[in-house]
């Protein structure tokens, strides 16, 4: 393969979001490490983290799209789970040892839908010991595989939505849409103790991240086969698409020079933004709609736009 074409062609250099279908047995540093691979690319990065045995949707940020991940962490997220009662196991999911098993075929339909809507709003919830959260600089996961249990802090999310889907015996299908930091097999297991015969997470699959959806996801190979045919390019989502939340400023040249040096400005479409009692994130581009850089307003004075982070000149 040549790499060199694998970044560049006529359009420039290739960057902005992949939206790849993560498979199983696949961490998501795998999945990087291969994709750096294929492009022959350094900067490579992932937006939201799934575990090995989970698939689905995994946002692969390419170039200078890896300097916009704290701008899509935000994003909330749409699951597939499937939540098996009567067994606990020590990580949470399928993964673990059990740890109980109670006989769960007394479980009225009546009984999970009440237990369910107790989980739906905004709520606090203690992260797992088989996670990456950092108590004290050290990741839990490491304690638990020592065998040690960690005082934590539980944390606020949000599930938006949550539904029953299918029940199969023991194993129910659930449909979630929630806020960043959930850990749908604490949520299982959550689930499974308030019914009083405990749970755990039999299968995820994450089916959307922000707008970023299952069916525009690519497999691997899928990927792999795009940059063989010279079509890549138009399977990225651009800087300026993945930001479109944020309103856009045009900026004249002279003051688009100075937005790439990190300078602040104050163009005329800034006293067009909305009002807002917290400073404003915004897109800056140029009067050829390129994106140049985001920057920070404060709708309540008339005080700049200051550049919190230059992009460069990037195709949309």
């Amino acid at each position: 393969m040549d790499r060199a074409g694998a970044t560049t062609d006529e359009g420039g250099p290739l960057e902005g979001v992949l939206i790849v279908y993560k498979e199983a047995g696949w961490t998501s540093h795998d999945v990087v490490a291969k994709i750096r691979r294929v492009l022959g690319v350094s900067k490579v990065g992932h937006a939201g983290t799934l575990d090995p045995s989970a698939t689905g949707v995994l946002p692969i940020l390419v170039g200078r799209a890896t300097r916009i991940a704290e701008y899509l962490i935000n994003w909330d997220k749409e699951y597939r789970a499937v939540l098996r009662l009567g067994e606990t196991t020590d990580t949470q999911d399928a993964t673990g040892q059990v740890l109980t098993r109670v006989d769960s075929c007394e479980v009225t339909e009546d009984a999970l839908q009440a237990a369910i809507a107790r989980f739906r709003g905004v709520q606090r919830q203690l992260p797992p010991m088989y996670s990456a959260v950092k108590v004290d600089g050290q990741p839990l996961y490491k304690a638990a595989r020592a065998g040690r249990t960690v005082e934590r802090e539980e944390r606020s999310i949000a599930i938006h939505q949550l539904e029953i889907v299918a029940v199969h015996g023991r194993d129910v299908a659930l449909r979630i849409v929630c806020s960043k930091g959930t850990y749908i097999r604490t949520l299982c297991a959550d689930i499974g103790q308030a019914l009083g015969v405990g749970g755990h997470l039999l299968t995820l699959e994450r089916h959307r991240v922000g707008p970023l959806s299952i069916e525009q996801a690519m497999t691997l190979d899928q990927v792999g086969g795009h940059l063989a045919a010279g079509t890549l390019r138009g399977q990225f989502v651009s800087l300026d698409q993945l930001l479109s939340q944020l309103p856009a400023v045009v900026v004249n040249a002279e003051q688009a020079q100075r937005v790439l040096h990190g300078s602040p400005v104050f163009p005329v479409g800034a006293g067009q933004l909305p009002s807002s009692p917290a400073a404003v994130s915004v897109r800056l581009k140029n009067e050829a709609g390129q994106l140049l850089a985001i920057g920070s307003h404060d709708t309540g004075c008339v005080g700049p736009i200051r550049i919190r982070k230059v992009l460069g000149l990037l195709s949309h």
